[in-house]
Parts: C-alpha cells; sequence; structure tokens
C-alpha cells in the first residue's frame, strides 16, 4: 500500500513535468482494496490464481510479482515497457503471473474473467480467480452479462466492487437507488458482502471468506468495499464538483494511517519500523523511476509492430470467401 502510493505520487509528478503522455490514476484512500487480494494464491510456479485489478490496481500488481520498473516503464511509454511503448497507461498484465489487465470499457473485465474461471472449473482446477471494478462500471451492460454466466456456471469468482462514491463527475446515487452495491447479490442467487474499504483488516478477513467459498464450490461471491475517491477520475480532473469538507472527512479515514495506528496502539510495530517502510518504499520507487527515465521510447516504425496486420496477406480469406481478397 505504501510503496503503491509512493509510486503513484512520483507518477502524477512525472506526468505534470510532461513525462508521461497518457492518463494516471490513482488510489489515493483506496489502497486498502488489495487486501482482498491477500486471500489469493500467488506461488511463482503451479496452478496460481487470478487477479483483475482495476484503473487503480498498482498494489494488486505489486503484490503479484509485478515489478515497480515495469509500472514506470509502461506509463513512460519506454521500449522496454510490457506493451514495449505502444501502450502508456494502465491496459497491460502479464498472465504468467496471474495478472490480468483493465479491458476498456471496464465492464468488459468481469465478461473476460467469467471466462477464465468457466475453464478453471471445466479443468477441476483448484484456482480462483477475483476482478475489481467501480461501482460506475456496475451499470454497464458488460458487467452484467459477464457476472449472469459467472453465476450460472458456479465459476470460482470473486467480484469487488470499489464503491468509491464517484464514476468520474457523477455520483454513485445519481447513477443507483441501492444504499450498498451487496444488494446486487441476491438477484444473481451469489454471495454478498459489504464491508469499509478503509479498514484493512476488514477488508482482509472479507476477501478471505468470499476467496474460500468461491474455492468451496459455491460460485461467484460478491465483495463490496466502501470508500472515497480522494483524487479526481484521473490527473487531469481537478475535482471541483466534490466538497472539500467530505474530502477533508475521509482524509482523516485514510487506510494506511488507520493500519499504522492499529499497529502502533496494539504493539505490533514501532513508530521507527512504520517509518522505515516508507524510507523503503520512497526509495524503491526513486530507483525504479529513475531508471525507466534512463529507457528508450521505441522509433517510430517499432510503435506500429504487431498492432496492425496486412489483410492482404491473410491466406485464409481467399479460402473463406468465394469473393477476390480486397485491395
Amino acid at each position: 500500500m505504501v510503496t503503491a502510493r509512493a509510486a503513484e505520487q512520483r507518477l502524477a509528478l512525472l506526468q505534470r513535468q510532461g513525462q508521461v503522455q497518457g492518463s494516471v490514476y490513482r488510489a489515493l484512500g483506496q489502497e486498502g482494496g488489495v487486501a482482498a487480494a491477500y486471500a489469493l494464491r500467488r506461488p511463482l510456479k503451479g496452478a496460481r490464481d487470478f487477479v483483475a485489478p482495476s484503473l487503480r490496481g498498482c498494489a494488486a500488481h505489486l503484490l503479484f510479482g509485478g515489478s515497480l520498473k515495469d509500472y514506470f516503464r509502461q506509463h513512460l511509454g519506454r521500449v522496454t515497457s510490457p506493451s514495449h511503448g505502444r501502450e502508456g497507461g494502465v491496459y497491460w498484465g502479464d498472465h504468467t503471473r496471474g495478472i490480468l489487465g483493465p479491458v476498456a470499457p471496464l465492464g468488459t473485465m468481469v465478461e473476460v474473467m467469467a471466462g477464465i474461471t468457466l475453464a478453471f472449473r471445466l479443468r477441476d482446477e483448484d484456482r480462483v480467480g477475483m476482478v475489481f471494478s467501480g461501482d460506475g462500471a456496475t451499470s454497464t451492460a458488460a458487467w452484467h452479462e459477464g457476472l449472469s454466466l459467472a453465476s450460472a456456471q458456479r465459476c470460482p469468482m470473486v467480484l469487488v466492487i470499489e464503491n468509491n462514491q464517484w464514476a468520474f463527475s457523477t455520483p454513485t446515487d445519481r447513477s443507483s437507488r441501492l444504499e450498498t452495491f451487496a444488494k446486487k447479490g441476491p438477484g444473481y442467487g451469489i454471495g454478498a458482502d459489504s464491508v469499509d474499504g478503509t479498514d484493512v483488516e476488514a477488508v482482509y478477513s472479507a476477501g478471505a471468506r468470499a476467496v474460500g467459498r468461491a474455492r468451496a464450490g459455491e460460485g461467484v461471491q460478491l465483495l463490496e468495499l466502501r470508500y472515497f475517491r480522494r483524487s479526481g477520475h484521473a490527473q487531469h480532473d481537478t475535482q471541483e464538483y466534490v466538497d472539500p469538507a467530505v474530502l477533508a472527512e475521509w482524509e482523516g479515514r485514510d487506510p494506511i494511517r488507520r493500519l499504522e495506528a492499529s499497529l502502533l496502539e496494539r504493539e505490533w510495530a514501532t513508530a521507527s519500523q512504520l517509518s522505515a517502510v516508507s524510507d523503503e518504499a520512497e526509495a524503491a520507487v526513486e530507483s525504479a523511476a529513475s531508471g525507466a527515465l534512463e529507457d528508450p521510447v521505441p522509433e517510430g516504425p517499432e510503435a506500429l509492430e504487431d498492432v496492425y496486420t496486412d489483410v492482404r496477406a491473410r491466406t485464409p480469406w481467399t479460402r473463406l470467401s468465394p469473393h477476390p481478397t480486397p485491395p
């Protein structure tokens, strides 16, 4: 959580300096959501579980073995990035580590994870998939279609709804009459739970329960995390539509500060240990960002490789159609 926040802060600075051409989506105030993914299995080898982070899922990437350097390379559009500089943002993943990259539009991620977890069930594999989506995505057709399939097929999937109370600049109460998105669960015949997303221990416990039920064959489980998006939809969004008093209230419920206070109160950590965690995170972020900045950007032709293909070179076209190959 601490490392992800430091990375996002550095990335926001790089964007203001003109180094980042794409969008930067921060998870400020939502970092506690990664605790749900701690219940997943993430070995280096073997039948690992799958996670599909949201746009603000830097922490989940790191949890599943993604590197900070790749995080910066990707946003900086470097040729050494996972997309080789062809996509300068968050739409990337690593299936070898069990990371499904975000799909736009975001509701589609539920459909993709439904297919992945259906494969787990059909192959009788002891694996679970967890997909994160915002409250806004629950209003999309793809979200409901994916959930309908997954619930009917009893897929081992955990659907985490990050209710941060905003879909870009639309407040949740303008898009839904539900007081809690957990009420969507019974409509699909699935288990559902809702917890305070700023309480990291509560998030972990709820995530462990949901993953356990999905792994035991009880089908899809829905988990709502309630918190507040304390930055704009992306860095270009100044969030002027949010009452400053509300932002201040939620800042007082910061998930990292709350967890630190809890650890200190129970004497499970000292102030110096927590300070060391922060210092270590800052050093790691500085090293990764500096290293990524030194990497080259792709040359013009490189940026188009594996993006487009020449349909005239596709010989199957002439076999599938009686008509001549188009010019």
